[in-house]
């Protein structure tokens, strides 16, 4: 697969689930489809996961224990 950022794997898995809701692709042309979308699930949930080891290691204390923050979105208001 190549470099692709998480969005746009996103993007891409979101319009292979509509035209797989859709329902009108041949079973062929489906079943390519079922397995690119696997593998772009596999993709984002790879990227998430080094995301929350980063953020892990970054609010890791001295002592090796995690605290823990809370994320305060500027958009919640």
């Amino acid at each position: 697969m190549a470099t692709k950022t998480f969005e746009k794997a996103m993007e891409q898995l979101e319009k292979i689930v509509q035209e797989l809701e859709h329902g009108d692709l041949p079973i062929e042309k489906a079943l390519r489809k079922f397995e690119e979308g696997v593998k772009l699930s596999q993709f984002c949930t790879n990227k998430l996961n080094e995301t929350e080891q980063k953020v892990s290691l970054l609010l890791k204390n001295p002592d090796e224990t995690i605290r823990e923050e809370v994320f305060n979105d500027e958009n919640d208001t």
